[in-house]
C-alpha cells in the first residue's frame, strides 16, 4: 500500500507546490480595495533609527495609507545582493499589490506578477486580461520599518492576502551614503517608480489560502506518514 501511496502523495506535493500561489475563484476581495490609496504632505523632521547595529536616517515626505491585494513579494535581510553591499537592513520587504479595478478584475488570475530584487514585474498571454489590467492600479512597495513586531508581522504575509498600510512615504540612508527616496504617484513607470514607505502599523485584514495550497499541506502530510509507516513495517525475508 505504501509503495502506491508514496509516489501518487509526492506527485500531489509537486503540482500542488507549484500552484499554491494562484489565485483562484474562491478570492473574495473586500469592498475596500476600491479606495485608491491616500496621500497628503506633511512637514516632518528627519529622524534616526537603528537596525542590526546600523543607524538610518529617515526623511517623511506624506502620510499614506493603502488598501491592497498582495500579488507578489520579495523579503530581505540585507545579506545578499544590493542590499548587502548598501548596509540596507531596514528594508524588510518588497511587497506588490493591486487594487480598484485591477484588483476585482475577473482575469486576475491569468496574470503572473513576481518580484525581482527591487521591481515588480506583471506578464500574461491574455490580450483580455491585459486590457483589463491598469498599471496605475499596482504599485511595489519598498516597506521600511525598526518596530520588530511591525517587521514580524509584513515577513507573515503571502499571495492573495489582503492588506492595509499605514505609514510615510519616505527617503533614508545610512552614514555612508542616501539609499532609496521614493515614488509620490501611482502613474510613474520604470526605475524610481516604487514606493518607500516607512511603515507605522501593518494589517493583514484577510488571509488568502487556496484549495492547492490546502492540498499541498495534505499532500505533504500524507507523504510523512507513508514514508514513516513503509520504514516501520515489519522486516520480511523472501524465502
Amino acid at each position: 500500500m505504501y509503495k502506491a501511496i508514496i509516489p501518487i502523495s509526492f506527485l500531489v506535493l509537486l503540482v500542488s507546490f507549484w500552484k499554491r500561489n494562484d489565485l483562484g475563484e474562491d478570492l473574495q476581495r473586500l469592498n475596500i480595495l476600491q479606495q485608491a490609496p491616500i496621500q497628503e504632505a506633511i512637514i516632518a523632521d528627519e529622524f534616526s533609527v537603528s537596525v542590526k547595529d546600523k543607524n538610518y536616517n529617515v526623511k517623511p515626505l506624506y502620510e499614506y495609507e493603502l488598501y491592497g491585494l498582495v500579488v507578489s513579494y520579495q523579503f530581505h535581510d540585507g545579506n545578499y545582493g544590493l542590499h548587502k553591499s548598501w548596509g540596507d537592513h531596514l528594508n524588510v520587504a518588497d511587497i506588490c499589490v493591486v487594487w480598484q479595478d485591477s484588483a476585482f478584475s475577473n482575469y486576475l488570475a491569468d496574470l503572473d506578477f513576481w518580484n525581482g530584487q527591487f521591481t515588480c514585474n506583471v506578464y500574461t498571454y491574455s490580450n483580455q486580461a491585459w486590457a483589463s489590467f491598469n498599471m496605475n492600479q499596482l504599485s511595489n512597495n519598498h516597506l521600511i520599518s525598526a518596530d520588530e513586531f511591525i517587521r514580524d508581522q509584513i515577513t507573515d504575509v503571502s499571495i492573495g492576502d489582503q492588506i492595509k498600510i499605514t505609514g510615510w512615504l519616505a527617503s533614508y540612508g545610512n552614514e555612508n551614503h542616501d539609499i532609496r527616496g521614493t515614488s509620490t504617484t501611482r502613474e510613474d513607470t520604470g526605475n524610481g517608480a516604487c514606493e518607500t514607505i516607512y511603515v507605522n502599523d501593518f494589517e493583514i485584514i484577510r488571509h488568502y489560502t487556496n484549495v492547492w495550497k490546502k492540498l499541498m499541506y495534505c499532500a505533504l502530510l500524507v507523504l510523512i506518514i507513508s514514508i514513516i509507516g513503509y520504514f516501520r513495517q515489519p522486516f520480511k525475508i523472501k524465502q
